[in-house]
C-alpha cells in the first residue's frame, strides 16, 4: 500500500480522518458511491472541502493511486467530485487509480478553491 508523504492525516484540529495507517488485514475496505443529502452537518461538509483541498493540492488533475487514502472519505465524493482513473476499476485494491473532477469539485466545494486562481 502505498503512503502518500505530505498528504495530511486528519482535518487540522478534529478526527476527521483523510488516511489510514496500515493496510487492512482482514480485506480492503471498499469504496462505495454514497448519497449526500443537504442537511448534513456542518463538520462533515467542512471535512470534505478540507480533503477536496488536500486532494487538489497534492494531485491536482493528475490520476494518483488510492494508497493509504481513507475509503470512507472517498466512498462521500467517488462518483461525482472523484472518479475511476481505470478501466475496469476495482474499488477494493490500495493500487487503484482515481483522479479529482477538478470543475466538479469547485462547483461543489468552493471554498476548497478559494486562494486558488481559475488556472490552478
Amino acid at each position: 500500500m502505498l503512503k502518500h508523504r505530505g498528504f495530511p492525516g486528519r482535518l487540522p484540529g478534529t478526527d476527521f480522518q483523510f488516511t489510514i495507517r496500515r493496510a487492512n488485514p482482514k480485506g480492503v475496505t471498499p469504496i462505495t458511491e454514497r448519497e449526500r443529502f443537504h442537511d448534513r452537518r456542518p463538520a462533515d461538509r467542512r471535512a470534505d472541502t478540507g480533503f477536496v483541498r488536500a486532494l487538489w493540492e497534492c494531485f491536482g488533475e493528475e490520476p494518483f493511486e488510492r494508497g493509504n487514502l481513507d475509503a470512507g472519505r472517498l466512498s462521500w465524493l467517488f462518483g461525482r467530485e472523484v472518479l475511476a482513473a481505470e478501466d475496469p476499476f476495482d474499488p477494493e485494491s490500495y493500487d487503484a487509480l482515481l483522479q479529482l473532477d477538478v470543475r466538479a469539485a469547485r462547483a461543489a466545494f468552493p471554498k476548497a478553491f478559494e486562494d486558488v486562481g481559475e488556472d490552478g
